[in-house]
C-alpha cells in the first residue's frame, strides 16, 4: 500500500532561465506566467520545451536543469519500502512521523500495516516443543500481532519502563505504514522511473503511475519524442 497527497511542484521558470544560461540564449524563451500571482502557473512554450526535452534526453550532464524543479508530497508506504526509497539521498529531503517518539501514541489496528496481499487461508505456522501444531491465517496473525504490541503498548504507558518499549521497537513488523514529507526534483525522479518502474513491488509501480502524473512528465519519463530546437 502506497498513499501519496498533497503534491506540489516549484522551479520551472528558474529552471528555464538556468538552462539557457549556459549559451546566453534568453532571448529565445518563449515561456509566459498566465497568473501574475504565481510564477509556477504558466504555459511553456514550443522553444523551452524542445530545448528541455533535447538536453534531458542528453543525459543527467546536460539536463541538470531538472535538479532545480522540485517537487513535495506527503507519502505514507510500508517500512518495507521506505528502506529502498532511501536508497535515493542525494537530492532528497524527508521529514517522517516518528516511530522512535510515537510508537506508543494510539493502539496498534490491523489498519497501520500494509496488507492487501496477506492470505486469509488456514494454514499450520508455528509447532510447539511437544509436537502440538498451531493454524492460523496470516490475516489473524497480523492481529495476533497488534495483540502482543498493544499489550506491550499497555505496560509501556503505566510504567514507562522502557524493556516494553524495546519489545514493541523490535517486534514492530516491515508492513507498518509511516508517513514522511519528502522534497525530491526531476532528476532524482528520472533516477527513480528507470529503475523501479518495472519493480516488483505493486508500491514502486503506483509510485511510477503518480510520476507520470506530474506536470511536463515526459522529462522524466522520456515518453514523448525530442525535438531539435
Amino acid at each position: 500500500m502506497i498513499k501519496i497527497e498533497e503534491t506540489v511542484v516549484y522551479g520551472f521558470p528558474e529552471a528555464i532561465c538556468g538552462m539557457r544560461n549556459p549559451m546566453n540564449s534568453w532571448d529565445k524563451s518563449d515561456t509566459a506566467c498566465i497568473d501574475g500571482d504565481d510564477s509556477n502557473v504558466m504555459e511553456v512554450g514550443e522553444n523551452d520545451y524542445n530545448l528541455m526535452m533535447k538536453l534531458s534526453a542528453a543525459g543527467p550532464v546536460h539536463g541538470k536543469f531538472k535538479r532545480m524543479i522540485t517537487v513535495y508530497t506527503d507519502i505514507t508506504a510500508p517500512l518495507y519500502w521506505w528502506k529502498e526509497y532511501d536508497t535515493y539521498k542525494v537530492g532528497t529531503v524527508a521529514n517522517s512521523c516518528s516511530t522512535m517518539h510515537k510508537i506508543h501514541e494510539k493502539e496498534f489496528t490491523v489498519e497501520d500495516f500494509s496488507r492487501e496481499h496477506l492470505s486469509g487461508m488456514t494454514t499450520g505456522l508455528w509447532t510447539n516443543a511437544d509436537g502440538t501444531v498451531y493454524y492460523t491465517s496470516p490475516c489473524d496473525f497480523l492481529q495476533i500481532i497488534c495483540n502482543v504490541l498493544n499489550n506491550y503498548r499497555d505496560k509501556f504507558i503505566k510504567t514507562q519502563n522502557k524493556d516494553y518499549w524495546w519489545q514493541m521497537i523490535q517486534l514492530l513488523p516491515s508492513s507498518y505504514n509511516q508517513k514522511r514529507t519528502v522534497m525530491l526534483n526531476y532528476e532524482v525522479l528520472t533516477n527513480i522511473y528507470i529503475y523501479r518502474k518495472d519493480h516488483k513491488l505493486d508500491e514502486w509501480k503506483d509510485f511510477c503511475k503518480w510520476i507520470e502524473d506530474l506536470p511536463l512528465s515526459e522529462l522524466i519519463t522520456g515518453k514523448d519524442e525530442t525535438n531539435e530546437q
